[in-house]
C-alpha cells in the first residue's frame, strides 16, 4: 500500500525545491510503473525475435538460416568489372582491412567485407606490393585481387608529366625521354597514324591541339599509344565539360578554330585573368580583317629560343603561320591549351580592344588597348621595363 503524504511535507526544503503536491506524486509513480511495464515489453519481444531466428535455423535450415546469412552477407559484384579504370594507391604496410576499405570507397569493389572475405581465404593476398594500381569499377573481390597480383597488368610503373603550351613535338620528345624506354622514333611513328589516337572528328587528323597538358599514369606495357590515347581522352573528357562543340557552335564559331585560338591565348599571356580578353582582341581583329600580328605564331614555326619578341627578318618569313603578313588564323593549333585557355575561347569578354602588349614580363601584366594611340603608350611602358631590365627583352 502507498504510503501517502501530506501537502506539508516538504522534500525539497534545504534544496530550494518547490515541495511536491499529492496528486504530482501519484503521477510520478503511475509513470515509473509504465516505464517498468514498456521495459519488461520490449524485453520479451526482442527475445521472441532472436528466438524465431534461432528456431527457424535448427528447424531444418529453412529460411531462418537465409535470413541469418543474409543478415551477415558481404556483397559482391560478378565478373571482371566495367571498362572504367580507376588509380588506387597501396601504401607499404596497408593492412588487408584498410586495403578493403580503399577499393570500396574507389568503387572498384562492392563491398570491403568482400574482398576481406576473399583475402583471408587465399594466402597470396599477403603479396600484394605497395603502388599505383590500375583496377576496374564494379569488380568482383576475386578479380580485383586476382588483377592486383597479376602486377604485370595493374601496377603502374611511373608517372609523366606534360606542361601545358607543348607542341606535339615537345610532347614526342618528353615520351621518348620517359621511363617509358620506347623504341627510336615510337612517339613520332604513333603521331604519324592519327586515325589511331582516338581525335575529335573535327581535328583534322591532326593531333596538334589535342594533346591535353597534365600528369599521367603509366601501366606496366604502356606503348606511344597507350600514353597519347590518355591524352586526347583527357582533352575529349575536358572539352565535354565545357560543351565546347555546341557553345562554340552557338557562337558561330567552328570548334576547330576556338582549339586554334586557346592555343595563342595560352602562349601569349600566361595570366587567367587576362585570357579571355585576349581571346575578344583576336575575335575583334578578325572581324574588322586585321592582320592577328601574334609573335606566338611564328614561334611555332622558327622555335622560341628563350625570347619573348621576334625579329624583322622573322616577321618577313613566308610561311601561313606568319600571322604578321597573312590574315586570319593559322592553319593549325600551335600547342596544346588548357580547360582555362579553351573556356576563354569560346567566352571571350565583352570589348572593343584590338591591342594588348606585356608591360612587365615578370608579373606578365599585360595592358589592352581599342585604338592605335593607347596602344603607342602601353608600348612606351614595355620600353621603359625593358630600359629597366637589360638583356630581358
Amino acid at each position: 500500500m502507498d504510503e501517502e503524504l501530506s501537502e506539508s511535507d516538504d522534500l525539497g526544503s534545504g534544496l530550494g525545491l518547490r515541495p511536491e503536491t499529492r496528486v504530482e506524486r501519484r503521477a510520478n509513480r503511475r509513470k515509473a510503473r509504465g516505464r517498468r511495464a514498456f521495459g519488461c515489453f520490449a524485453g520479451l519481444i526482442s527475445l521472441l525475435v532472436v528466438g524465431a531466428l534461432i528456431a527457424g535455423a535448427v528447424i531444418g535450415f529453412g529460411k531462418g538460416k537465409d535470413a541469418i546469412e543474409q543478415m551477415f552477407a558481404a556483397p559482391d559484384y560478378s565478373g571482371t568489372g566495367s571498362k572504367e579504370t580507376v588509380v588506387v594507391e597501396i601504401a607499404k604496410g596497408q593492412a588487408a582491412a584498410s586495403i578493403a576499405d580503399t577499393l570500396e570507397k574507389k568503387g572498384v569493389v562492392k563491398s570491403a567485407r568482400a574482398f576481406e572475405k576473399v583475402a583471408k581465404a587465399d594466402s597470396r593476398s599477403l603479396q600484394i606490393q605497395a603502388g599505383t594500381y590500375t583496377l576496374h569499377k564494379q569488380m568482383s573481390a576475386k578479380a580485383a585481387l586476382d588483377l592486383m597480383l597479376d602486377t604485370a597488368k595493374s601496377i603502374l610503373i611511373a608517372r609523366i608529366s606534360f606542361r601545358s603550351g607543348l607542341t606535339k613535338a615537345e610532347v614526342s620528345e618528353t615520351l621518348q625521354k620517359s621511363k617509358l624506354k620506347l623504341p627510336p622514333g615510337a612517339a613520332a611513328g604513333a603521331l604519324a597514324k592519327p586515325a589511331a589516337l582516338g581525335l575529335p572528328a573535327y581535328a583534322h587528323n591532326n593531333a596538334e591541339g589535342f594533346l591535353y597538358p597534365g600528369t599521367y599514369d603509366v601501366p606496366k606495357g604502356a606503348t606511344a599509344y597507350t600514353m597519347l590515347k590518355l591524352m586526347t581522352a583527357q582533352y575529349a573528357k575536358n572539352a565535354a565539360e565545357l560543351d565546347l562543340v555546341k557553345t562554340a557552335q552557338r557562337k558561330k564559331l567552328d570548334p576547330y578554330q576556338a582549339v586554334i585560338v586557346a592555343s595563342i591565348i595560352g602562349a601569349e599571356t600566361n595570366r587567367p585573368q587576362d585570357y579571355a580578353k585576349v581571346a575578344r582582341v583576336i575575335y575583334n581583329r578578325l572581324r574588322v580583317g586585321m592582320k592577328l600580328q601574334m609573335d606566338s605564331t611564328i614561334h611555332y614555326v622558327v622555335g622560341k629560343d628563350g625570347g619573348v619578341f621576334t625579329t624583322p627578318e622573322q616577321r618577313e618569313m613566308d610561311s601561313q603561320y606568319n600571322t604578321y603578313k597573312n590574315k586570319g588564323l593559322p592553319p593549325t593549333p600551335i600547342n596544346s591549351p588548357t580547360k582555362e585557355t579553351l573556356r576563354a575561347a569560346i567566352n571571350p569578354a565583352q570589348g572593343t580592344w584590338l591591342y594588348f602588349t606585356l608591360i612587365n614580363l615578370d608579373t606578365g601584366e599585360t595592358a589592352f588597348a581599342s585604338t592605335p594611340e593607347e596602344h603607342m603608350q602601353n608600348v612606351k611602358k614595355l620600353q621603359t621595363w625593358c630600359a629597366g631590365h637589360k638583356g630581358r627583352c
